[in-house]
């Protein structure tokens, strides 16, 4: 070890050489440690050579010359002559012998003083899991991974074992290995390795071997004697474990011991264990557990003296709650109106983690919204940071505000954040219902850790309970729902039909503050716009009676309107307007409103000026901003999609300043942060949602009209419906207004990535994650359970069948009638349902009834009902004397005691006949007969009507029910094994493809019967309880097949999707994910398509402005070849999906990448300014702007990918792509992040 050592040069005394340099060295020990002595002793001066081992270091002059000398001045080493292309490599058989070491099994503890904290002692400990990593393990005791993988994680990660799912204990793994089958040494070994066509065959044809019985839990009994220390279960604990097998899985949720909830008995604690306090019945049998709001939190400060963060105003109830069960770690699901307050519960939670120094993300549907926040948070605690597609700042601060996606992937990839993470708190959770995105809310909630508690924002939504119930099922942890009727600002809601300044006081009040709908208001408004109409009618013709106004129609009524408004000190005003372009059309048409004064004028120069500051000159000057600067001075604004990024954050500082004074937004603004307006106004009430033209939903208006009212500012919201065609539907005003809200509704699809990111760790399936959806939350699983071990309880008690000897096809002979009987009873519904055999249910038909009553009885047709819907038939039917009130005609019709399983033997009283008039449903008449009798209906009916009464009860039936009943008599001797029906193809002509198969069916079943050997059987009658175990059995399998993966929704899409990716090769016939499975896991969209491109090279030979330009999917006319190769491959994507079953058609698939406007990308790539770029297309800026950023996340994803390939060509292109988009106006910094 050679120790360099630097020497100050004294002024006083300057050293003659090098032994008169006053320092010397000393050596300390053995471990290289040196000591630098500036003033020896005379002497005992030492000198420098003799302290160091092996002299002093040599210099870099010396070094140089040695190396010249040995490599470049000796021929004879370096022959120049007689070059090799190569240098030979040595081998060396040791290396082969070595291998990496073994991680440490032991540590040093610090051992201090309780008292005063100071070091004692150091003590070795063992330590655990030291063999688990981010690559082989779910479990949050695994190895950190590399500093750089510890905020966004790795594709190759595995994702940390998410909530609700148990690792399972030595002694649980244990039980469950006593029920499975052992294994066959013989039979079960693979002897063909994954990914190989052909294997070996170890059999020995020659010699042969008996098959030896292998228990390998009687081979680990000795390792028994060591694990289990405590004394065995008595024999009663033995009795009550399963006998059947279960089937092998790596599913953790599988082989997981089920909840305490859904177990029979409570299992008794352990020794080493703390006896938990006893949780409220109550709240074991509910996951969602409601809060009351309506009494007061007296006791609050009390309960907790020191909170984590202060307000400078006093909590609302529900504020206070929700802060108490954050305190306790709870979860929470906290539902209220528009800036009611909610916020509060975000910001203590941050406080919270901030002061157990761990961390908490926030999570916003849009990017705006979290730009937004950011800012807000940033101000309020400063350690936040913030993650979004093209933006990292402060990554190591406590609060993260990010995106849902960034969130999901950070979970699949393992992210060493969600180790310190203790709150996730998801903003506008009604965003699940989302059909594009909500899926992404879903995969978030499943795949949280245990660890993390769960916050939920959200506006008032009808199903609160049921969806904290699903979060608190698949986490099996209890969510607090907080919800508040209670608006802080009451809002009263208004009609307008004024247009000129002599009508724009037309204000009618509609509902008021309290919530009552008032009638005499839309009333009024109706007649003050009929009055108008026939004014016009009268003096210029019947005026166009159509929905449609023309602008200067338009334009009349924004300015009265806004007019009346200003006069009334009712700014500011968002008008909601579903349509970009009527946002500016109506913006323009205000040239001449001037809302704002000098003063407000200057601030808003000013502000905007140096907002703008930023940009290029040439940036500056673009149409957009110039329009928006003069709408802006004089008070107006508009908000939507296409405007610019900077140019929508100005707007909204500008309008939470109050400078804005009236603002035309798309509902895209009622999802932005608290910006509450004087005044909302809705343009229509009317919006196209992709497909066609609907009145708002009562959700939608609810979450744009609770932007009215300033809380502390306004006594009430003022909102208005402008009525410039005419007055809107009352009922469509009431259902919108006072509707319920829509729905939490699950929007879970299975996506490519999602597959292919849990197929890559074993330990959780897809169907795991299917299965724990919220669109799987009707499956009961556990009361199905209970049934399940119920019914199993049954089938042991039940005798056992004797199926020997002549009864061996007694099982067979049930399935065979039980099938007749379903074949049976769909054709009779058919024939029943069909014109022809209701006109064979006429007066006078003979019938076969079967109802609680009556079993294969015979009864004619008297009366038939007009009723289509609930059609009845009033029947005289033969009975038993004495059980004409209802006690049966030939015994009880349950199936199970009856001595023949399938009997048409038609029922004969034993005693004297009597008769019962009943009015029949249809499905109680089982056969329409051949036969018909002549009778005379009213005097039947009204004999046995009058017989009714207690004082003719007595007298003897009248003649025509004497005859029918001895008809009905003769007929049920003559026939005893049944009369025949009537043939629903040769009588009814009923010819449709399914009633003939089943008519044919019926015949061939029929004639089966008789084939049976049981049925000769002298023990045949007594296997009576053939047809009750079966139907236990039944129950038993559907209950099993219920609470199975067969019986999920999305199974067969699933497979659909399998079969898709082992045709592309992205996982192999084992489901093991492959390198294209791999490199498909890096990308977030499109991921089919972007890796098939990747893979068939179609990317690499372009520049990299015309590989940004082909993966925007927009026009590229330079390079048609780049669109072909895309289409191409889409295509054939498309058609796969649809061999393998998946609806989609090729066509839809292909359609979906746009075509358009490539030329703007390619063009903006290679430099052109943005003001240049504007005028190749019609497309708003705003727009293309937001193309452009989403691109670069695509660019940014295929250069990860093409890493992964080992394409270092192509992520170089996708680099220097991402360089030429990132720029200028695009990319500004966002101005709440600076």
């Amino acid at each position: 070890m050679y120790c360099f050592v630097s020497c100050l040069v004294f002024t006083d005394l300057p050293p003659v050489g090098p032994m008169d340099l006053p320092l010397s060295l000393l050596e300390l020990g053995c471990s290289g440690r040196f000591e630098l002595i500036t003033h020896p002793l005379p002497e005992h001066q030492l000198p420098p050579l003799s302290t160091l081992p092996h002299g002093l270091p040599p210099s870099s002059l010396n070094l140089e010359t040695e190396v010249e000398k040995q490599f470049l001045q000796d021929p004879a080493w370096l022959p120049i002559h007689d070059t090799d292309l190569a240098f030979q490599k040595e081998p060396n058989i040791d290396s082969l012998l070595n291998c990496n070491a073994s991680p440490l099994h032991s540590g040093l503890s610090v051992v201090r003083d309780p008292t005063t904290g100071m070091l004692r002692d150091f003590k070795e400990v063992l330590l655990e899991n030291t063999d688990l990593s981010a690559k082989n393990s779910l479990s949050l005791h695994r190895q950190p991974g590399p500093p750089s993988e510890s905020l966004r994680g790795s594709s190759t990660n595995y994702p940390f074992l998410p909530g609700g799912m148990e690792e399972l204990t030595l002694e649980q793994i244990q039980k469950k290995s006593e029920f499975e089958e052992d294994v066959d040494f013989e039979n079960d070994l693979l002897k063909i390795p994954p990914g190989f066509k052909a294997g070996m065959d170890f059999s020995d044809k020659d010699a042969k071997m008996a098959k030896p019985e292998v228990n390998l839990m009687s081979l680990l009994s000795t390792f028994d004697d060591i694990i289990d220390m405590q004394p065995e279960p008595e024999k009663e604990e033995k009795s009550n474990k399963e006998e059947k097998s279960l089937p092998r899985t790596n599913s953790l949720e599988d082989l997981g011991i089920k909840d305490a909830v859904s177990s029979s008995a409570p299992s008794e604690p352990k020794k080493d264990e703390k006896i938990k306090p006893k949780e409220n019945p109550e709240l074991k049998k509910k996951w969602a557990v409601p809060v009351d709001i309506t009494s007061p939190c007296d006791d609050f400060h009390k309960r907790i003296p020191n909170p984590a963060f202060k307000w400078p105003f006093e909590l609302d109830t529900f504020q206070k709650q929700a802060v108490l069960r954050l305190e306790a770690h709870e979860s929470v699901f906290v539902a209220a109106h528009t800036s009611a307050g909610k916020t509060v519960v975000a910001e203590y939670a941050i406080a919270l983690s901030q002061k157990h120094m761990t961390r908490t993300i926030y999570t916003s549907p849009i990017k705006a919204l979290s730009n937004q926040k950011f800012r807000d948070f940033k101000n309020t605690f400063g350690d936040v940071g913030l993650l979004t597609g093209d933006v990292q700042l402060s990554p190591e601060s406590s609060c993260l505000i990010m995106t849902t996606e960034i969130l999901r992937s950070m979970l699949y990839n393992g992210s060493e954040v969600i180790r310190d993470l203790e709150w996730v708190i998801f903003d506008e959770v009604h965003y699940i219902n989302d059909a594009e995105r909500g899926v992404v809310w879903e995969e978030v909630l499943i795949m949280l850790p245990d660890h993390v508690s769960i916050i939920l924002l959200s506006a008032t939504v009808p199903n609160a309970l049921e969806f904290s119930e699903w979060i608190g099922r698949i986490k099996k942890r209890h969510i607090y729902v907080i919800s508040t009727m209670k608006r802080p600002v009451p809002l009263e809601h208004h009609l307008y039909t004024g247009n000129s300044t002599k009508t724009q006081k037309e204000m009618f009040l509609l509902v008021d503050a309290a919530g009552n709908f008032l009638t005499k208001g839309y009333y009024a408004a109706v007649d003050a716009k009929k009055e108008r109409t026939s004014k016009h009618a009268q003096s210029f013709g019947a005026k166009n009676t159509s929905h449609n106004t023309t602008a200067s129609q338009d334009r009349s009524v924004w300015l009265s309107l806004l007019h009346f408004l200003s006069a009334r000190q009712q700014t500011p005003v968002v008008a909601f307007t579903f349509s970009r372009t009527r946002c500016d059309d109506n913006a323009r048409s205000l040239d001449s409103m001037d809302l704002t004064t000098s003063i407000e004028k200057a601030e808003i120069h000013s502000f905007f000026q140096k907002s703008l500051s930023r940009l290029r000159g040439g940036d500056r000057q673009l149409p957009q901003i110039l329009v928006m600067r003069d709408l802006l001075k004089r008070g107006i604004a508009v908000h939507h999609s296409g405007i610019l990024p900077i140019l929508k954050e100005v707007i909204e500082m500008l309008f939470s300043r109050g400078l804005v004074k009236v603002l035309f937004a798309t509902e895209t603004f009622a999802m932005g942060v608290n910006m509450p307006a004087r005044t909302v106004v809705f343009d229509s009430i009317r919006k196209h949602d992709g497909t066609g033209f609907r009145n708002l939903l009562p959700g939608e208006y609810i979450q744009m009209a609770g932007r009215a009212g300033r809380r502390g500012l306004d006594a009430t919201g003022t909102v208005i419906i402008l009525c410039k065609a005419g007055v809107h539907e009352m009922a469509d005003l009431h259902v919108m207004m006072l509707g319920k809200p829509m729905l939490l509704q699950s929007q879970f699809r299975l996506t490519y990535t999602m597959i292919l990111n849990l197929l890559r760790v074993e330990a959780l399936r897809v169907t795991d994650m299917m299965r724990r959806s919220f669109s799987e939350n009707h499956r009961d699983t556990q009361s199905h359970e209970k049934q399940i071990s119920q019914l199993k309880q049954t089938l042991s008690s039940l005798p056992p069948l004797d199926t020997e000897g002549q009864l061996s096809d007694l099982l067979q002979y049930y399935h065979t009638v039980t099938e007749l009987r379903t074949t049976s009873e769909i054709l009779q519904r058919a024939m029943l349902e069909s014109v022809n055999g209701l006109k064979a249910l006429s007066v006078g038909r003979v019938v076969v009834v079967n109802n609680k009553q009556h079993l294969n009885a015979l009864g004619v047709i008297l009366q038939v009902s007009n009723d289509s819907v609930n059609r009845t038939f009033t029947a005289l039917i033969i009975c038993e004397k004495g059980n004409e009130g209802g006690g049966g005609g030939g015994g009880a019709t349950d199936g199970m005691s009856l001595p023949h399983l399938y009997n048409t033997a038609l029922f004969i009283p034993e005693g004297p006949c009597s008769h019962t008039v009943q009015k029949l449903k249809l499905q109680e008449i089982t056969s329409i007969t051949v036969k018909t009798l002549k009778v005379v209906p009213d005097r039947i009916i009204d004999n046995y009507n009058k017989r009714q009464q207690p004082r003719f009860r007595l007298d003897p039936p009248g003649q025509a029910i004497s005859t029918a009943t001895q008809e009905l008599l003769r007929l049920a001797e003559a026939n005893p094994g049944g009369i025949g029906s009537l043939d629903p193809v040769n009588d009814l002509q009923l010819k449709s493809v399914d009633v003939v198969e089943g008519s044919m069916r019926l015949r061939v079943l029929q004639e089966s019967l008789k084939e049976f050997n049981c049925i000769h059987s002298p023990l045949f009658p007594e296997q009576v309880c053939v047809h009750e175990r079966m139907s236990v059995q039944e129950e038993l399998d559907r209950l099993m097949f219920l609470i199975s993966d067969q019986s999920l929704s999305l199974l067969p899409e699933y497979h659909q999707r399998i079969k898709v990716l082992e045709s592309l090769q992205y996982i192999d016939s084992s489901g093991a994910v492959q390198l294209k499975g791999r490199v498909a896991c890096q990308i977030s969209s499109h991921e089919l398509l972007l890796t098939e491109l990747l893979f068939e090279n179609v990317l690499s030979p372009m520049a990299p402005e015309e590989s940004a330009a082909l993966l925007s999917c927009l026009v590229f006319t330079q390079n048609t070849q780049g669109i072909k190769s895309v289409l191409s491959v889409a295509q054939r994507i498309g058609e796969l999906q649809r061999e393998c079953g998946i609806p989609q058609t090729a066509e839809e698939f292909v359609g979906q990448f746009k075509f358009g406007l490539t030329e703007v990308v390619y063009c903006w790539a290679r430099g052109m300014p943005f003001a240049e770029i504007a005028l190749l297309t019609d497309v708003q800026e705003g727009t293309v702007v937001r193309c452009i950023q989403r691109l670069d996340e695509v660019l940014k994803e295929v250069r990860q990918a093409a890493r992964i390939v080992g394409d270092s060509v192509l992520g170089s292109k996708m680099e220097k792509a991402s360089l030429a988009i990132r720029r200028d106006i695009v990319f500004t910094a966002s101005l709440y992040t600076h």
